[in-house]
């Protein structure tokens, strides 16, 4: 879909929910972003090369909110350029299965498109995640109609028609995101259970125990890094030093394997060990609860 178009989704998983989509669009996604993380002159010319814009809230400094109006109007110029902007509409990142209460800036970029007669399109998106703190999840991306200005009824600049959207928005969101309760695995099995055939299952238990022998050392190397991160980020923040490491693990086990047999064939394990990694996560289980 090309814009201007609007994404507006619930925010369970950090910045994993911004890489995920795009990787997903043909188009670039321009994704707004806590204030907090643009830090410093390096940090913040980094996170603006990656498309993403900053919205500060009152905990990170009552000084900082004017500088929301500067990535108000970048998002408006956006708009004008027919790109696409991505916002959580609920302002901050929970790991949890439920929405959360909306906030007011989705509304008001919305409203402020449609009163500069852009012709924006806003789309509504559900971010399901089978768990948040295990390796191999399956992700549920729901997406509901898109809302427009003919959609709305009451006057563009009152306080009412950001009522009115919000509600609208909540309305197509309660039936994107699944309500899950904490601790409800039979629930969570009946949005996210892929029983395999029993042939695949057969054709790929070896590759699969394979897969975890060759794989796992890398793996629990991070988590131990890692584990005592906050609890909302800690997904985001393994799958991103996985896709950074990994490559490198694998080159660094060939080479190993080839300094010590001194045959070519060790080669072959760029290809063997992300195929036996597939295979394990083909028969392993996403859904199942995760102990917090």
């Amino acid at each position: 879909m090309k814009g201007p178009l609007l994404i507006a989704a619930n925010h369970p998983n950090s910045f994993l929910d911004a890489i995920i989509l795009s990787t997903l669009f043909k188009f670039r996604i321009h994704s707004l972003a806590r204030g907090d993380a643009f830090a410093g002159k390096w940090t913040t010319k980094f996170l603006r090369k990656m498309n993403m814009l900053p919205v500060y809230r009152v905990s990170e400094g009552i000084e900082n909110l004017g500088h929301n109006y500067t990535t108000f109007d970048s998002c408006q110029k956006l708009f004008q350029e027919k790109k696409i902007v991505l916002i959580f509409s609920e302002g901050r990142c929970i790991n949890e299965w439920k929405l959360r209460r909306l906030k007011k800036g989705t509304a008001r970029l919305s409203l402020a498109a449609w009163q500069l007669n852009i012709p924006l399109k806003v789309i509504p998106l559900g971010i399901n995640y089978s768990s948040f703190r295990k390796f191999g999840k399956t992700i549920h991306l729901n997406f509901g109609e898109v809302i427009g200005e003919k959609d709305m009824y009451e006057d563009l600049a009152s306080g009412k028609a950001i009522i009115e959207f919000n509600e609208k928005l909540n309305k197509q969101l309660k039936q994107l995101v699944y309500e899950i309760p904490k601790g409800d695995d039979a629930k969570l099995q009946s949005y996210f259970l892929n029983r395999q055939p029993l042939l695949k299952k057969i054709i790929l238990f070896i590759p699969a125990v394979a897969g975890f022998i060759l794989n796992a050392p890398l793996y629990f190397v991070i988590h131990f890094i890692i584990k005592k991160i906050s609890k909302d980020h800690y997904d985001s923040v393994m799958i991103s030093l996985l896709i950074l490491f990994y490559p490198l693990y694998v080159i660094g086990i060939s080479l190993l394997l080839l300094y010590i047999t001194k045959s070519y064939f060790a080669s072959l394990l760029l290809i063997i060990m992300p195929f036996t990694l597939w295979s394990y996560l083909q028969l392993k289980k996403p859904y199942l609860l995760e102990k917090k």
